[in-house]
C-alpha cells in the first residue's frame, strides 16, 4: 500500500518536472522551427528570383525587347512572393561579349611572373577598345549573336523578428545569374582582337 502510494506522489510531482521541462525547451524549438522556416523561405525566393531572371533574359534574347519592361516582369514576380522584394543596384545587369569565351580578363603575357596585368605588358585587345580590361563586357543586350550575362541581386525583409536573436541579419540578399547567347536576328559584328603593348 505504501507503495503505490509513493508511486502516485512520484506520478503527480513528474507531471510538474514535464511543464518545467517543457517550459526549458520549447523557446529552443520554436526557433529552430522559425529557423527552417526561414531558411525554407529564402530558397523559395531564390527559386522565384532564379525563375524570373532565365525567363528575362530568354526574352531578351529577341531583337527588340526593351530591358526595363523585362526588368519591371522580374520585379513583379519576385514581388509576388514577398512585395517588400527590391533590387539592390536599383536594376539588374547586363554585360554583352562577341564569344563566350571573352567572359573572362583578357588575355596578356605576365612578363615578371607576380600574375598582375603591369603596365608595359602586351595584352589581347578582344572589345576593340584599346585598354586591357578585367572584365571585357560592354554594358546592356548587345546584338545578334552576342552571349550575354544577366544578373539580377535583391533584397527581401526575413519572416521573423527573431533573425537577431541568431546574428542574422534583417534583410535577405539573393542573386541569380544566367547566360544566354542572342539569336542571329542580323549579321553579328564582332571586333577583331589585336595585341597591344603599352
Amino acid at each position: 500500500m505504501k507503495g503505490r502510494v509513493i508511486l502516485r506522489r512520484f506520478w503527480r510531482a513528474s507531471g510538474g518536472a514535464a511543464a518545467i521541462e517543457f517550459a526549458m525547451t520549447a523557446p529552443i524549438a520554436l526557433l529552430l522551427i522559425m529557423g527552417l522556416c526561414d531558411f525554407a523561405y529564402q530558397l523559395y525566393m531564390q527559386a522565384l528570383l532564379s525563375g524570373a531572371v532565365q525567363k528575362a533574359a530568354r526574352d531578351a534574347t529577341i531583337q527588340n525587347s526593351t530591358s526595363a519592361t523585362l526588368d519591371a516582369q522580374v520585379l513583379t514576380i519576385v514581388q509576388g512572393g514577398n512585395r517588400n522584394a527590391a533590387w539592390v543596384t536599383g536594376y539588374p545587369s547586363r554585360m554583352s561579349y562577341a564569344q563566350y569565351g571573352y567572359i573572362s580578363p583578357e588575355p596578356f603575357t605576365d612578363s615578371n611572373g607576380n600574375g598582375v596585368r603591369d603596365p608595359g605588358e602586351c595584352f589581347t585587345d578582344v572589345n576593340g577598345n584599346s585598354t586591357w580590361d578585367a572584365n571585357p563586357g560592354i554594358s546592356g543586350n548587345g546584338g545578334a549573336g552576342d552571349t550575354v550575362v544577366y544578373t539580377a541581386t535583391m533584397t527581401y525583409p526575413r519572416l521573423f523578428p527573431t533573425a537577431g536573436w541568431m546574428k542574422w541579419t534583417k534583410m535577405v540578399t539573393i542573386t541569380a545569374t544566367t547566360i544566354l547567347k542572342n539569336q542571329p536576328y542580323a549579321a553579328q559584328t564582332v571586333p577583331t582582337p589585336t595585341t597591344i603593348c603599352t
